[in-house]
């Protein structure tokens, strides 16, 4: 699985609606163009993933971080299971301060690991088969 770099990597995904939605993520789905300037944004033909964490939502950097690290985690598993395209996994809101009070906490984590296992299975991404080897 490819990262997503660039702003115009991350502008043309963007561009159209979500996916699928869950109370604080978003995801946004973009097949690849097969035009020149698309192969010259994308030029691998697999799954490109970023994450969009804006500051709005999560103002601590270590928050930021700890859910970029749970999004890339969770992609992870998805692997070939994943549909050829952009990708981007977008924060729509904040995490409550008073519920979890500590960036790094445990259940901040498993809160963030729940929901976005929700977002994939929402948008229909399911984790590739292992492979039988006889």
């Amino acid at each position: 699985m490819h990262r997503l770099r660039s702003r115009p990597q991350f502008q043309a995904v963007m561009a159209l609606a979500p996916v699928a939605k869950t109370s604080h993520f978003a995801l946004h789905r973009v097949g690849l163009p097969d035009d020149e300037v698309g192969r010259a944004l994308f030029p691998a033909q697999a799954p490109w993933l970023g994450v969009l964490l804006p500051k709005r939502w999560a103002r601590r950097a270590v928050t930021r971080n700890a859910i970029r690290r749970q999004v890339y985690e969770t992609a992870r598993p998805l692997g070939a299971g994943m549909p050829v395209g952009a990708h981007v996994v977008r924060l729509r809101s904040e995490f409550s301060r008073k519920q979890f009070p500590s960036a790094t906490s445990e259940a901040l984590k498993r809160a963030v690991r729940a929901e976005l296992e929700q977002l994939w299975s929402r948008a229909g991404v399911r984790a590739a088969e292992p492979s039988r080897v006889a």
